[in-house]
């Protein structure tokens, strides 16, 4: 029984250790500060926080959730983003072991969760996290296969047979040109029809990245399910609340919440589907 715990409670803690950085991503990257320097102070009196303040999780609890030197309150949202992280280290270990496919997971986990909570904060979605992103998705492609279809089936329709490794860099480019070029189309046509615009350029750049990671099928996955949990979140307040009518919701949060289930759980539902229409058997 030990022997079982114990390699998920290691993930774990490095699981919140990542998630003690994440935060420092999501509150520095948004206004062009650097991630590695200075130390970490408190936002609001600026003391320096020392490491035994600085535990993830931990510190939050003995601390009551209050800075030692001013007292001011400590957002539940460090946390929540330390939690949050470990249990995508967990579950990606759950389902991959300590492979390659561990850390192509945990890659676009994390950077999800920061794109998730800077444009939860901020309403912005970091250009060099997409961009970073982006270049991670497409190398790791090589190493580890994204799903090619649709455009494995139309290469073969034609004649056209490429290496296990074409495919998947195919498939990974693919996904991020639809990914990112289906909502760029929206925002345009919103933009054009409303003189309003519906989605950021950020948003673009957030599906341009996870394209390279899912591939086309997943990706599309990805916008439906993020689509469909931001009108389930949003249309009751539309609706019943006059004070948070109208308002901005982040859709890249939306977005990154179905990335990752998407990331872990969509082949699954993929394959559902699939048997359900009659494509498989």
């Amino acid at each position: 029984m030990a022997g079982t715990v114990l390699p998920y409670l290691m993930v774990s803690l490095f699981g919140l250790a990542f998630g003690s950085f994440l935060n420092v991503c999501i509150w520095r990257l948004p206004r062009g500060e650097s991630i590695i320097s200075p130390r970490s102070r408190c936002p609001r009196c600026s003391k320096l926080i020392q490491w035994y303040d600085n535990i993830p999780v931990l510190s939050y609890l003995l601390l009551r959730a209050r800075c030692r030197n001013c007292r001011e309150r400590i957002s539940p949202l460090y946390p929540s983003v330390e939690l949050l992280t470990a249990t995508v280290f967990v579950i990606s270990y759950f389902q991959f072991d300590l492979s390659p496919e561990f850390v192509k997971h945990l890659v676009l986990g994390m950077l999800l969760i920061i794109l998730m909570f800077t444009d939860l904060l901020v309403r912005r979605i970091p250009h060099p996290v997409t961009l970073l992103g982006m270049g991670l998705g497409v190398f790791l492609s090589v190493l580890i296969p994204v799903d090619p279809r649709p455009v494995e089936w139309l290469l073969t329709r034609y004649g056209v047979f490429l290496s296990p490794t074409l495919l998947s860099i195919l498939g990974a480019v693919t996904g991020s040109l639809l990914g990112g070029g289906l909502l760029y189309g929206v925002a345009e046509a919103f933009y054009r029809l409303t003189g309003k615009e519906g989605l950021g350029f950020g948003d673009v750049m957030m599906m341009l990245m996870v394209g390279t990671f899912l591939g086309v099928p997943l990706t599309l996955m990805t916008i439906l399910l993020g689509s469909l949990l931001g009108t389930v979140v949003a249309v009751p307040f539309e609706l019943f609340s006059s004070r948070l009518r109208h308002h901005p919701w982040p859709f890249g949060s939306f977005l990154g919440i179905a990335g990752i289930f998407s990331s872990f759980w969509g082949p699954s539902l993929l394959a559902l589907y699939l048997r359900w229409a009659g494509f498989t058997n």
